[in-house]
């Protein structure tokens, strides 16, 4: 529950005013309701009276029915614009929220982010956040403001009525639904988890489906994965259906507390009017009342069933807000110290887990601005470590890593990147056009420095001959080879023009003459940025200025 209040506080807190003003409005909703059908018994009530004594020409019918007629449109107006305003407010809400825990998440360490499946990762995250709209609009706002419009009721039938009516009416409420509703909230706990789990099962295996299918078919595996989708869909219906009995029985049990306040509202109501303590009408309106007073608990049953999915989903946002790690001590603007090797490693050392063996023990390595030096050496012997060390992704556990003249520590993430570029061994691209791939590194991007990087590349006439700039690429660079899906990769990380280009495998998948032709081009964009390649390329090694192995 801490969970759920917290990510409450962080919604509420983004839009203050406006939940503020939805909230008052839902309170004016129930009150009017609750206004308007005791006003409505009251006024039938004293018509009839009227009409049985004879009275009824003189009965004043104009401004009771005016009443009815102002509250009925009031009621109206104000669920439209509490509706509105609190949908609105949550909605923008969690879009802010899902920007930052997109920042975050690309914030996390890189051995987290490596193990993560982009798809899965973010499914996940848009469910969760997906859930916590019920918090303000299904648990906060609707019990405050039942709770409100019970005081407030309280407060009239002691006024109107009398205290006895008063205390039956709003006391069998409040100790009988909120008995009800924990009861249903801790029923539906587990199936509400299960139920949100079998959903994100099914969602994932069908993802996988969708995106593998012209493998699976391949192998004669389509039926199976098929089969694995329909399974945890029908493990999300049957968790579903005993969800939705709970529902049921507690909104049954919420409508057996209504008749029961109600009947009891009247029979009191009943004895009152026999010992002359007011008249039928005052009754009437005490009946009504309390027959209003229902429209504020029935949602609830909806709140109580989804406790469980709203705190898992609560518990896990939160946990992903992590907070955004300020520049260390020492850590501001660093600038590129004159004279300084552009890269320098002394005696690194670096081990993956508590007990596993040395990728890297006691490394060194120099290289100076304008120069190229390729790593070589077997897969898993630290090339790529070193990359990402280098980058500040990793963090050695022993020596020191330096960067342009300071330690890669020192450098805040921003300056870092100013200043060094990373082409991993696997690079990314969305569906898109050229132009918007390339944006990504240079936002204000002119045609003309477009042009001039992919020509580094050797990618100007592919692109020229498919469209140009604007010819869009399909899911994850489709329409494009993988060598050129590679280049256009390349491209992107020279656009940010770096001192320092750490580069992975950077001619994977290309010839030995198409190789070197991006190699030149490549030091001819860059003439005198430092590049470190880890390479199990001969084409690279032999374009490089040195070799150094590594393990």
């Amino acid at each position: 529950m801490r969970a759920l209040f917290r990510i409450l506080r962080l919604i509420m807190a983004s839009r203050p005013g406006v939940m503020l003003r939805g909230a008052l409005l839902g309170v004016v909703v129930l009150l009017a309701g609750v206004a308007l059908l005791g006003l409505s018994g009251w006024f039938i009530t004293a018509a009839a009276a009227a009409g049985l004594v004879g009275a009824g020409a003189v009965f004043d019918v104009f401004r009771p029915a005016a009443a009815v007629r102002m509250l009925a449109l009031g009621r109206t107006a104000a669920r439209y614009g509490e509706r509105l305003l609190t949908h609105d407010a949550t909605l923008r809400a969690l879009t802010d929220l899902r920007a930052l825990l997109l920042r975050h998440l690309s914030q996390a360490p890189h051995d987290r982010l490596v193990r993560l499946r982009g798809a899965l990762a973010l499914n996940r995250l848009m469910a969760d956040v997906d859930a916590l709209d019920a918090i303000p609009l299904r648990f906060a706002l609707p019990i405050l403001s039942a709770l409100v419009a019970h005081l407030v009721s309280f407060a009239a039938l002691v006024l109107l009525v009398d205290l006895r009516v008063a205390v039956w009416v709003v006391a069998t409420y409040l100790i009988a639904a909120g008995a009800i509703l924990i009861w249903a909230a801790r029923t539906a706990d587990k199936p509400s988890r299960r139920v949100e789990r079998a959903r994100q099962a099914f969602r994932a295996r069908l993802i996988d489906l969708l995106r593998a299918r012209d493998d699976l078919a391949v192998y004669g595996r389509l039926g199976d994965q098929r089969e694995t989708v329909l399974d945890a869909d029908r493990r999300r219906g049957a968790e579903r259906a005993r969800l939705d009995r709970t529902e049921r029985f507690a909104g049954a049990l919420l409508a057996m507390t209504g008749t029961l306040v109600v009947a009891g509202a009247l029979l009191l109501g009943a004895w009152l009017v026999r010992a002359g303590v007011f008249q039928a009408p005052v009754a009437a309106l005490g009946v009504f009342m309390a027959l209003a007073l229902a429209e504020s608990i029935a949602p609830l049953r909806r709140t109580a069933a989804e406790m469980g999915r709203m705190s898992d989903a609560a518990r896990r946002v939160e946990h992903s807000l992590v907070p955004d790690a300020g520049p260390a001590p020492g850590q501001g603007e660093t600038t590129p110290a004159a004279g300084a090797p552009a890269i320098e490693l002394e005696r690194v050392c670096f081990s993956r887990g508590a007990a596993g063996a040395p990728v890297l023990n006691g490394f060194s390595l120099c290289v100076m601005p304008g120069q190229t030096v390729a790593l070589e050496g077997p897969s898993g012997r630290g090339k790529s470590t070193l990359l990402l060390i280098l980058a500040g992704l990793l963090t050695p556990q022993g020596g020191t890593a330096r960067v342009l003249g300071h330690s890669v520590d020192a450098w805040s993430p921003p300056a870092l990147r100013r200043h060094l570029a990373l082409l991993p061994q696997r690079s990314a691209l969305m569906s898109g056009s050229i132009r918007e791939a390339l944006s990504l590194a240079c936002p204000d991007l002119p045609d003309s420095a477009a042009w001039e990087v992919l020509r580094a590349v050797c990618l100007e006439q592919t692109i020229r001959a498919k469209g140009g700039l604007d010819w869009r690429l399909g899911e994850a660079g489709v329409g494009l080879s993988g060598g050129e899906q590679r280049r256009l990769a390349l491209a992107r990380v020279l656009l940010r023009r770096p001192d320092v280009l750490l580069l992975d495998e950077p001619t994977e998948g290309l010839d030995a003459e198409t190789a070197m032709r991006v190699l030149t081009g490549l030091r001819g964009y860059l003439p005198g940025a430092a590049i470190l390649i880890a390479s199990h390329n001969a084409t690279e090694r032999a374009w490089a200025g040195a070799t150094i192995c590594v393990g």
